[in-house]
């Protein structure tokens, strides 16, 4: 069932499309290529796309008998940390959109939950939270440097991979403090 719309997104933002060009036939299309800047917290903890980073969009609209179905790529950077050793991480994501935004008075509008389907308002579609949801279900929970990559050194911290193989850290069992204080007193006389 439809219920009460949300407010319309903004028409100047680069991540709304207009559809007001696109005839209603089902079958018109209009490619869409441009750049935008990615919206804040477009990402996970450990990793994600810098705000204000490019987002390269190469997108096709298609008119549907029930709204406009937006498909195609985007493409960003991404900066973060392993989490094993906590290296920066750079690399590049693409993304695959397909999403349909159904026309005000449709079929789908009317017979879709609110959350089930997005819609278009004003014969905009914002693009905005179907990035976020394509980006953000990519990126790893626990991203690495490398597949291989040993983590840090629980005793002193350090990344195992700049350590010699044979690094170790020597934690005398307290038990035996007595007799070491014993030895350094020997030692010094």
């Amino acid at each position: 069932m439809a219920e009460s719309t949300p407010r319309p997104p903004d028409a100047t933002s680069p991540l709304v499309l207009s559809t007001r060009e696109l005839p209603r036939g089902a079958g018109e299309m209009r490619e869409v290529t441009r750049t935008a800047p990615a919206p804040a917290d477009l990402g996970l903890p450990l990793i994600g796309v810098p705000e204000g980073a490019e987002l390269d969009l190469e997108l096709r609209m298609e008119s549907a008998s029930e709204g406009v179905f937006v498909s195609g790529t985007v493409t960003a950077p991404l900066r973060g940390e392993c989490g094993r050793c906590l290296q920066e991480i750079s690399d590049t994501i693409t993304v695959h959109l397909g999403e349909l935004f159904a026309y005000p008075g449709s079929t789908t509008d009317e017979t879709a939950d609110i959350d089930e389907v997005r819609r278009l308002q004003d014969e905009l579609a914002d693009l905005e939270p179907v990035i976020r949801d394509a980006i953000v279900l990519e990126l790893p929970s626990s991203p690495l440097c490398r597949p291989d990559c040993a983590g840090l050194c629980a005793q002193c911290g350090q990344p195992l991979a700049d350590l010699p193989a044979d690094h170790s850290h020597e934690t005398p069992d307290p038990r035996w403090s007595a007799l070491a204080g014993l030895k350094d007193k020997l030692a010094d006389s």
